[in-house]
């Protein structure tokens, strides 16, 4: 997310942030801006809609008819947890006073916020409650990993230490000011801080909980794609808030991220039903949802860096790679990432934060890079930004997912997932079976 940190913005906003460095008193003055409020807090909004429902709709729609609820409640969960942990520590760690690794404790609890969030033109407040959707979104991404045999039990406090032991630090290090932000890497608006981590757990925890029952004996078919696309089209018109938003004001550069996202998922879905109709010989509607998601996790990184005709590239090439990742990791390697969380997710948005590196040149109709910078110097911070985000998440998800099984199991029982998380774990039914 562009945040305008050390390393993390253009010219004009490292001009920007260093007026204010300079004139303290005038910050302390300053007043929020009406109109950037007014369309962060429509922002915000689009990237809650992204969750609720739209990311529950979407997986909801993938899993068997037995577990649609569990779906829809596990998403829900994540988001009330999320939340509150954001309120309680999550905010400070990530974005208040502190060192390079973790912010500290000054603003715990929401408390002294200031009237304008320096670098912006932002109540803090309002501010904060942006960064907030994106911390829910991300632990609600892995979901879709372990779908159809997770113990909700073992889910929510799993993810509310993966929040405090990898989200966190991880947003710090990009978007806090922290380390990787000092050393250049850039992230849009989530491509590091968002995907790679919750597609990198959702690979290692698919791992840990092992295959579904008949998975690879049996054809395991969605049960509703009519679901899937509406959740897609909700995600398509909510990730405009997701990296319009990253903007941090209404302006050009808010225009140009939507552009961007809107063809970059254009082109991906479009690539990957004709990947489609090349292999299968029919292309289909879950493909066309899933492809446009690509596009969207792909460009993410880079939407408000790179030209218009550079989007659509990153998009083709998203629905290219990603559609073989998919092809790989279940067909080839034989691991159940239920729904193709990292596949889509991980894949696409390590991708897109390597390609920014290139593609944010002005020769392609980039933005450019910072006064010292150029193509190599960013094409190495993003690496490490990449690489670094993908171990911490790797171990730390390792660590805690094995940490809270020793309390509580993380897989249902074999009778529990053959009768259908509704029923066993929620005693509901999402529709009546036959």
């Amino acid at each position: 997310m562009m945040h305008r940190t050390i390393g993390a913005a253009t010219r004009a906003a490292a001009m920007a942030g260093m007026m204010l460095a300079a004139a303290p008193a005038w910050a302390q003055d300053a007043q929020p801006d009406t109109g950037d409020t007014a369309w962060i807090l429509t922002a915000s909004a689009l990237v809650l809609l992204m969750t609720l429902p739209g990311l529950a709709l979407f997986y909801a729609g993938l899993v068997r008819a037995r577990n649609v609820l569990s779906v829809f409640m596990q998403c829900f969960a994540i988001a009330a947890v999320a939340s509150l942990l954001w309120a309680i520590v999550g905010y400070s760690l990530s974005f208040g006073p502190g060192g390079s690794w973790i912010g500290g404790l000054a603003n715990a609890g929401l408390a002294h916020l200031a009237d304008v969030r320096e670098g912006t033109s932002l109540s803090e407040p309002t501010f904060a409650l942006f960064q907030m959707t994106f911390a829910i979104i991300t632990p609600a991404l892995i979901v879709g990993a372990f779908a159809e045999r997770v113990r909700f039990g073992w889910l929510l406090p799993f993810m509310a230490l993966w929040s405090l032991v990898v989200y966190y630090p991880s947003a710090r290090w990009v978007w806090g000011g922290g380390w990787l932000a000092e050393l250049g890497t850039l992230d849009y608006a989530g491509g590091i801080v968002v995907h790679t981590t919750a597609g990198i757990s959702a690979l290692v925890l698919a791992l840990l909980i092992g295959k579904r029952q008949g998975f690879g004996q049996t054809l395991i078919l969605p049960h509703s794609p009519t679901l899937t696309l509406i959740g897609a089209g909700l995600l398509w018109v909510g990730w405009f808030g997701f990296n319009g938003g990253s903007a941090l004001g209404a302006s050009t550069d808010a225009a140009l991220a939507i552009l961007n996202t809107h063809l970059a998922a254009s082109a991906a879905a479009l690539c990957w039903i004709g990947l489609e109709r090349i292999k299968l010989g029919k292309p289909t509607t879950v493909g066309l949802a899933t492809g446009a998601i690509a596009g969207l996790a792909t460009v993410t990184p880079a939407a408000g860096q790179i030209c218009a005709l550079g989007a659509i590239g990153l998009g083709a090439l998203a629905g290219l790679v990603c559609f073989y990742a998919v092809q790989l990791v279940r067909n080839r390697l034989g691991i159940d990432d239920s729904l193709d969380v990292f596949a889509v997710h991980g894949v696409g948005g390590m991708l897109g934060s390597i390609l920014l590196a290139p593609l944010a040149t002005t020769a392609l109709g980039g933005v450019g890079y910072a006064e010292d910078g150029g193509a190599i110097p960013q094409l190495v911070a993003q690496l490490v930004g990449v690489g670094a985000v993908a171990l911490w998440s790797a171990i730390w998800t390792v660590v805690l997912a094995m940490l809270v099984s020793v309390f509580l199991p993380m897989r249902v029982s074999g009778d529990a997932e053959r009768e259908g998380l509704d029923l066993a774990s929620h005693a509901e039914r999402g529709w009546e079976l036959d």
